[in-house]
């Protein structure tokens, strides 16, 4: 008995058949992981413009702006820096003389206070000092 004899089938149709589930499950297998990769992470490339030359063009110009701009923003900066700087330094040579006088006024209020609190020594005899006790007057 021959092959063909014993399957029934022509083995030349057992082999096409055979490659049709092959790449029909392919297919399957391939559209099963495009579907789970678009559910998960949606894929799209970009679109380039028709002269890619012009995109880094334009885009080189933006960055020469944006570059320019902060160089242009930190003169602004060190300008107002320098202003402040001048305005603590006028202010400053204002403090000095005032925390000098304010030091001399200190020192003048202790010594006057010192004088105020000295209280003459009161009389052993009464307050008004005349001798009788208690102060009292004949």
């Amino acid at each position: 008995m021959s092959e063909r004899e014993e399957s029934g089938r022509d083995p030349g149709a057992r082999v096409p058949r055979s490659i049709e589930e092959f790449v029909s499950q392919l297919r399957g297998f391939t559209d099963r992981a495009r579907g789970m990769a678009a559910g998960a992470v949606p894929f799209s490339l970009p679109k380039l413009p028709s002269p890619p030359g012009a995109m880094s063009a334009a885009q080189l110009q933006a960055i020469d702006k944006a570059v320019r701009g902060q160089r242009q923003q930190i003169q602004a900066m060190t300008a107002q820096l320098a202003a402040f700087d001048e305005q603590l330094a006028v202010f400053e040579r204002i403090l000095e003389p005032l925390v000098e006088w304010s030091s001399t006024w200190a020192r003048l209020e202790e010594s006057v206070a010192d004088l105020v609190r000295r209280q003459p020594p009161e009389p052993d005899d009464g307050p008004a000092g005349d001798g009788t006790a208690g102060g009292a007057r004949s």
